[in-house]
Formats: C-alpha cells, sequence, structure tokens
C-alpha cells in the first residue's frame, strides 16, 4: 500500500511540475505582399535546453511536427520557409534523425485571403523537449491583424 502512495504522490508531482513549464514563446506578425497576399511569420523563443520540432519531420517516426490551421478563409501559397538555429542530428527521445530548432524558430508561410477579412485567425501545433524528456503536443491560438 505505501509503495502504491508513493507512486502515486510521484505520478502526482510530476504532472505538476511538467504542467507549469512553458519552455516556448510565440509571437506573430503579417506584412503585406500585395493586394490580397500577406507573409504570416510565426516566431518561437525557446528556452535553453529545448527544442522545437520542423514541420517537415515524418510524424510517424518521431514527435508531432510544427503545424498550423487557419481559420479565416485563406489559401496556402507555397510551402512554409523555416529558419533560425536549425540542426538536423540525432534525437535520444525519438531514437531517429530529426530536424529540430533551439534558441529561436521562424516559421513563415504566405497565404491569400478570401475576402474581407481583417485578421488571420487560427492555431498551431507544436511539441517541445529537452534532452531526456517531452512535453505533451500544444496548441496556441493566434488572431494576427491584417494591416496595410
Amino acid at each position: 500500500m505505501r509503495i502504491l502512495l508513493a507512486i502515486l504522490f510521484m505520478f502526482s508531482i510530476s504532472n505538476v511540475a511538467f504542467a507549469q513549464l512553458d519552455p516556448v514563446t510565440w509571437t506573430f506578425e503579417a506584412t503585406k505582399v500585395n493586394d490580397s497576399e500577406y507573409d504570416i511569420v510565426f516566431k518561437a523563443d525557446i528556452e535553453r535546453g529545448w527544442s522545437v520540432y520542423s514541420q517537415f519531420n515524418d510524424p510517424e517516426k518521431g514527435p508531432v511536427p510544427t503545424s498550423f490551421e487557419y481559420e479565416t478563409d485563406v489559401k496556402v501559397v507555397g510551402k512554409a520557409k523555416e529558419a533560425g538555429m536549425k540542426k538536423e542530428e540525432m534525437d535520444n527521445n525519438f531514437g531517429v534523425k530529426l530536424v529540430k530548432f533551439s534558441n529561436r524558430a521562424m516559421f513563415t508561410q504566405r497565404v491569400k485571403v478570401e475576402g474581407d477579412s481583417t485578421s488571420l485567425k487560427g492555431k498551431l501545433v507544436y511539441m517541445t523537449c529537452d534532452e531526456s524528456s517531452c512535453l505533451p503536443p500544444t496548441d496556441v491560438e493566434f488572431d494576427i491583424a491584417l494591416v496595410e
């Protein structure tokens, strides 16, 4: 009985510890390209020791890749570009070679806005890990003003 209580206690402490971790901060901006197109920039500031994964990693061989979903009527133009402290290496958490970012990541997607929208709403999904553990995939909602 004591062992069971100790295990439950440790599990509850680890859940509280992970619930308080927030090693990635996201910011968003839009730059007008022409009358109907914008470059949408998603910037991640990543705490030391943590990584965010590329949107182009195979989800069946590792972590949940970073992804973007749009609620506003837009057409995605081309593939998103990735920049920042990017490296491809063996990931100890998953045992496969992955592309990931440390310190800072920037994802830029060109979109064509259909209609009279003045903002772009949606969510991004990402996963973050350190050298020995991962946090569950996280949804981040965004509402980006589309200005001149």
